[in-house]
């Protein structure tokens, strides 16, 4: 029986090892710069990309056609996959080849990979870069790559600029418009409050209309400087360097070269927002709002599931009743998911968010401010799926304080209460915090019920942030298991979303790890402490 219980633990932590394994490789490896391989392609093949018969790409996958292997055991033929990039000239990123098809390969030195705003990365050749003053600067110039550096941060920082004045600037002259046209509604157009609003909103609108041109000569200016590459496949094509994100030669970096990429493509994951139907970019809206829910969830249902397990464990009467809703608690952990979504849309946002809107924010009605999915709600639904964790977790903890620590309490002239708030809780405290890891871990990993009350794809703004009242209980957010959902089986390219899945799954681990061991660093403290305490 030993022998048994130990091959199926062995089993059980080599499946984990490996999935492991997999999701850390397959997530590192997307920020691993590659080596673009140019390969010929025979002409007896009928295999081409954009009528050539040469390509260039990163290989991302070698694999045996079982299928087409050869009748008395010969070798199945080798197929590559290879990413090829410049979606918006070859309308696919990517290409598969059969090795035999294959005449040749080379890595050329010259060859360019530019990370850009729309349609993702391009494979090519520079050849020219033409800037606003009107100058050339040919690619076989000395001068051409410090240049190109130089335009590209210019153009990087305009975007930032860009990105502050429409999202930042404006969004606040559009909140503070909006508060003053609800203010408007009822006011006849001649009373002097009126006027006064109307004041008001003519500063804001003129100070709108100086942001807006801001913005627009910003966009204007990341036009103006190109350049010109030629594709692997002999094409020319010309870009506003606008669009240009990033680049650099990858068939000429070294170890130490290719680590600097590696590391700087994982920061820019962590701090940039997505792109490109969240296949390319960041994912930093997504890590925000997972972390903003997982605090309100466990805000939420510390509280309620504490003060529901000392009722049960301390107060309640022990009988059927009390039986009757522990079975209850029990069985409402394993109720499906999907449930708490349906429950939390049809309590939390049309009932207590409807009413909501009747009392405080009748003036924005018929547009719904907490009568429609939000980030408040997705936290309280998910509390409400956790919480029989917690209030099991926290009865076994108040248990297993020692009988004698109870009627020490109670002899030296301590009320009830008194020994539950300063003997009991203090020392069942490492055993109901071991309820709120599990609950973290839970909530922040569900997907099914948030999909209903208040994820999206993309949230254009975050549920804190630097406009007044700071904290938007209303707005809806992205969360990183819904991230993973929608790359792996709402995206248009799978093919393209796949390195993404991968790297949002090594995220979302790290973060539900880190969450949890920064619970178990506060319980092990609050364990240490009252350990010396008794002494």
């Amino acid at each position: 029986m030993v022998w048994l219980s130990s091959v199926g633990l062995s089993i059980g932590l080599l499946m984990i090892a490996t999935l492991l394994t997999i999701i850390v490789v397959n997530g590192l490896e997307v920020f691993w710069p590659k080596r673009v391989v140019q390969v010929q392609i025979s002409d007896a093949s009928g295999a081409q990309l954009a009528h050539a018969k040469t390509v260039a790409g990163e290989i991302t996958k070698q694999q045996e056609k079982t299928h087409e292997a050869k009748p008395g055991g010969g070798p199945a033929p080798t197929e590559w996959q290879l990413y090829v990039g410049n979606k918006d000239a070859y309308g696919l990123s990517f290409l598969y080849l059969n090795r035999d098809a294959i005449t040749g390969t080379a890595y050329p030195k010259d060859l360019l990979k530019m990370e850009r705003v729309e349609y993702g990365n391009a494979l090519g050749y520079p050849l020219r870069l033409q800037t606003a003053d009107g100058a050339t600067i040919e690619a076989n110039d000395p001068a051409f790559r410090s240049r190109l550096a130089a335009l590209n941060r210019e153009a990087n920082s305009r975007r930032h600029q860009i990105a502050h004045i429409e999202r930042d600037e404006i969004g606040k002259v559009n909140a503070r418009m909006g508060g003053l046209k609800l203010d408007e509604k009822g006011l006849a157009s001649d009373s002097p409050q009126f006027q006064a609003l109307q004041a008001k909103m003519d500063k804001l609108q003129a100070k709108y209309e100086i942001l807006a041109k801001q913005a627009g000569d910003l966009r204007q200016r990341q036009g103006q400087d190109r350049l010109t590459y030629r594709l692997p496949t002999g094409a020319e094509k010309t870009m506003p360097l606008g669009q240009l994100v990033s680049f650099y030669y990858p068939n000429q970096l070294g170890l130490l070269d290719r680590l600097g990429w590696f590391f700087y493509r994982i920061w820019h994951f962590l701090v940039d927002e997505p792109r490109e139907a969240n296949t390319e970019g960041g994912v930093f809206p997504a890590i925000f709002g997972t972390c903003v829910m997982t605090v309100l969830m466990s805000v939420a249902v510390m509280p309620f599931g504490v003060l529901a397990a000392i009722y049960l464990r301390e107060y309640a009467r022990q009988g059927f009743f009390v039986r009757a809703v522990r079975v209850a608690v029990n069985n409402l952990a394993g109720v499906p998911s999907i449930v708490f979504g349906v429950f939390g849309l049809g309590f939390f946002v049309y009932m207590v968010g409807g009413t909501m809107d009747q009392i405080f924010f009748s003036k924005s009605l018929p547009t719904p401010t907490f009568g429609t999915g939000g980030v408040l709600w997705a936290a309280l639904t998910l509390a409400l799926m956790t919480v029989p964790v917690v209030i099991v977790a926290t009865e076994e903890a108040l248990a297993a304080v020692p009988r004698g620590m109870r009627e020490g309490s109670l002899a030296c002239g301590a009320s009830k209460w008194q020994t539950i708030q300063h003997i009991v809780l203090p020392s069942a405290l490492p055993g109901i915090l071991t309820g709120l890891i599990l609950a973290m871990a839970r909530g922040a990993g569900e997907v099914a019920p948030l999909m209903m009350v208040g994820v999206v794809k993309l949230a254009p703004s975050l549920p804190i942030d630097a406009t007044f009242p700071y904290v938007h209980l209303e707005r809806k957010f992205m969360h990183l298991g819904f991230h993973i959902y929608d790359l792996g089986f709402q995206s248009p390219d799978s093919e393209a979303a796949k390195p993404m899945v991968f790297a949002t799954t090594l995220l979302l681990i790290i973060l539900v790890v880190a969450l949890n061991l920064g619970a178990i660093l506060l319980r092990e403290r609050i364990r240490r402490k009252y350990r010396l305490g008794a002494f």
